[in-house]
């Protein structure tokens, strides 16, 4: 598994629940694109509409030497995940209000695209100030323990 492109900013503005993993339909030069890195995932979000998995705003760059006619960069794109699973997460996301979003896009083994998504609920301006400083002291603890353990060695 490569693993192309990652939502690093998801992590620090939601708060996620469970990682579902899903396919997505894709046409011709964009998998190059994919493979050659050029994508974005600011303000991507997927949304279930008639019993169907769509990802909106994930911006896939035209492949430079690609047909002329390529696909719009942030048209909206298929994801495939089975009928229950969607049926589970359309009843989650309604009730308890939760998004779906992107996590990361990565090739398997046998050349498919997959994208990881998230379901989670976005945090406030406070929360994510108590994040930050939450890793702040994890950071600090291990860098301690780190030292500690160099000088019993030593």
């Amino acid at each position: 598994m490569k693993i192309v492109a990652k939502n690093k900013k998801a992590y620090h503005d939601y708060e996620i629940f469970e990682t579902y993993e899903a396919g997505i339909v894709l046409v011709g030069s964009e998998v190059k694109s994919i493979r050659a890195g050029r994508i974005s995932f600011k303000d991507a979000y997927a949304k279930i509409r008639n019993d169907e998995l769509w990802l909106y705003n994930m911006h896939i760059s035209p492949y430079d030497r690609g047909n002329p006619f390529a696909p719009e960069p942030r048209r909206r794109r298929k994801l495939l995940m089975h009928k229950r699973q969607i049926i589970r997460l359309k009843s989650k996301t309604e009730e308890r209000g939760l998004t779906l979003i992107p996590l990361e896009v990565y090739i398997t083994e046998r050349g498919l695209v997959k994208i990881k998504l998230g379901l989670a609920k976005g945090r406030k301006k406070y929360q994510k100030k108590q994040y930050l400083i939450q890793k702040q002291k994890e950071r600090e603890k291990e860098r301690e323990l780190k030292e500690y353990l160099k000088k019993k060695k030593g």
